[in-house]
């Protein structure tokens, strides 16, 4: 029957309401996700991971849609999707990437409707029950099964009402994680993961009716802890994981990601390998032998963004700034990134970063964020805010007795981009701080800009609104068509090769102008990769970064 004011299709452009809300509902839960993860390593990030998988899905989807006046559901999913997958942080972030592969699937032929949204809840059950190695009862599989159930046994036609009885019968099952699962009984808290699916759940059921469901804080605690003792993994489980590694794989088959799993479980456990359903897949292990890990995805197809994290010196991730506690200083280590643009900041963010967004940076500004960060060791990514000897004098007078500043030499948000993906808080500062430093140096780095006003440049004079190409700080292309000094500036610089593009576009960039550098570069550059993000900043209509 029908729901009065409620929706009953849900098409591209709600999806990514949809995808916005979630993104809104994970940061404001950040907090709460991270305190209740005790499984499978207590390391309080599981909030974090899914916020900022969920970003990723929401920023595909968004430069999927920019410049388009109507979307399809489908395109919308199938970016999404993609992109989670591209960005998928941790064991429950890897989870989530298979939620929207069974929406995905679910709507190539149409909108999100009651019936269409009881399939998505029913394949992306199965999806994740197909990528885990060993699946384990009373987690976030456990929850979609009972959600995906529920919606199944709810013969309603209206969609709003089958999203709130996957909703309600998720929450359900939550408040059921710690009984079938002694970990969580143990430390008296439900499953972190399946709370983190919940607030998915929600948020369909917010879109749908324009109301949000009530829903209980779920504090460590609210559960009666018992003295029970309760293993932490799996039977077969490898003894004290040292390490979580991911990486995206591509050119494989279904025969050789079933051998990858089956091997992923012989090296350690919480094995996950999923794929997006267009040819990329993202493998994830909790192990002792790290490098085993990789060697066993080199074997399996074609690896990119291998990350691996230390659970032995691995602190918890807080949701963002907090004051010092002067009885113990301040804590860890933490990365701070100046980034223009809201696309660009959420990149920052997603990988683990306090973002300083003031537009323009003043030194003042950045020790101010600096002194707020709550760390010990801070690795600031200035991306070319200031000028050097600023970033100089800054660095000396944030430094005390109780903080010490690193600051990498980023010229660009690309290249912050680029060291922020390797770093790595298993690693002592300095040698993270190194790691970081090659990966930003490693990374030539040009813009593209329309001119203000007649100028003289070193590669001859412009006029307003001339495309102008620049590699590094320096002019080297001068074009009537601002398309065409994109076209021209990305030949110079895959002139000396390069693997990797990455384009961060501006809010002024022109319609379509992505979609054309992709091209050209496909065409003119066949083997090179090229991601494509919304960065939203102002000045340069286009960053480019080659590795």
């Amino acid at each position: 029957m029908a729901v009065p004011g409620a929706r009953d299709v849900i098409d591209g452009a709600v999806l990514l309401h949809w995808g916005r809300i979630c993104v809104d509902g994970l940061e404001s839960r950040r907090a709460e996700i991270n305190a209740l993860n005790v499984f499978p390593i207590a390391d309080a990030d599981t909030g974090t991971n899914l916020l900022a998988t969920m970003r990723a899905a929401l920023l595909a989807a968004e430069t999927a849609a920019a410049g388009v006046t109507e979307i399809a559901a489908a395109e919308v999913a199938a970016a999404m999707a993609r992109g989670a997958t591209s960005g998928a942080r941790g064991n429950s972030g890897i989870i989530l990437t298979q939620v929207l592969r069974g929406i995905a699937e679910a709507v190539r032929e149409g909108p999100l409707t009651a019936g269409t949204l009881r399939l998505a809840l029913s394949r992306s059950a199965a999806l994740v029950r197909e990528s885990l190695s060993v699946p384990v009862e009373g987690t976030m599989l456990t929850v979609l099964d009972y959600a995906a159930g529920c919606a199944a046994d709810c013969q309603d036609t209206a969609l709003a009402r089958v999203a709130l009885a996957a909703a309600d019968g998720a929450a359900k099952a939550l408040d059921d994680t710690p009984a079938q699962l002694g970990v969580l009984r143990a430390a008296g808290v439900v499953d972190a993961g399946a709370r983190g699916l919940l607030v998915l759940l929600d948020g369909l059921v917010t879109v749908t009716t324009g109301e949000s469901p009530a829903r209980p804080e779920y504090l460590p605690g609210d559960h009666q802890p018992t003295a029970e003792p309760t293993a932490a993994h799996p039977e077969n489980a490898a003894d004290d994981p040292h390490f979580e590694v991911m990486y995206l794989l591509a050119d494989t088959d279904e025969d050789r990601i079933a051998r990858l799993r089956d091997r992923l479980s012989e090296l350690g456990d919480s094995v996950v390998v999923v794929g997006d359903g267009a040819g990329m897949w993202s493998a994830h292990v909790h192990c002792v032998d790290a490098g085993a890990a990789v060697e066993a995805g080199l074997a399996a197809g074609t690896l990119r963004r291998i990350r691996i994290e230390s659970f032995a010196v691995t602190a918890p991730v807080h949701a963002g700034p907090r004051a010092c506690d002067p009885a113990t200083g301040p804590a860890d280590r933490g990365i701070l990134a100046v980034a223009a643009g809201a696309g660009a900041a959420a990149l920052f963010e997603a990988a683990g970063a306090i973002v300083l967004g003031d537009d323009p940076v003043t030194p003042q500004a950045l020790l101010a964020a600096i002194r707020n960060m709550p760390n010990r060791e801070v690795l600031v990514l200035p991306n070319g805010a200031l000028p050097a000897h600023e970033l100089v004098a800054v660095g000396v007078a944030a430094r005390d007795a109780h903080r010490d500043v690193l600051l990498l030499p980023s010229g660009s948000m690309v290249q912050g981009l680029a060291a922020a993906a390797v770093h790595d808080r298993g690693r002592i500062a300095v040698d993270d701080a190194f790691a970081m430093s090659e990966a930003a140096a490693a990374t030539r780095w040009g813009s593209l800009r329309a001119a203000r006003e007649r100028a003289l440049t070193m590669v001859g004079t412009c006029a307003a609104g001339d495309g102008l190409g620049l590699v590094g700080h320096d002019v080297v292309v001068i074009d009537h068509d601002v398309r065409a000094a994109a076209r021209t500036l990305l030949d110079r610089m895959l002139g000396f090769g390069g693997e990797l593009v990455t384009l961060l576009m501006g809010a002024g960039a022109p319609d379509g102008l992505a979609e054309d550098l992709a091209a050209h570069i496909g065409q003119g550059f066949p083997g090179v990769e090229v991601i494509v993000y919304s960065g939203g900043q102002h000045g340069d209509l286009v960053q480019i970064g080659v590795e």
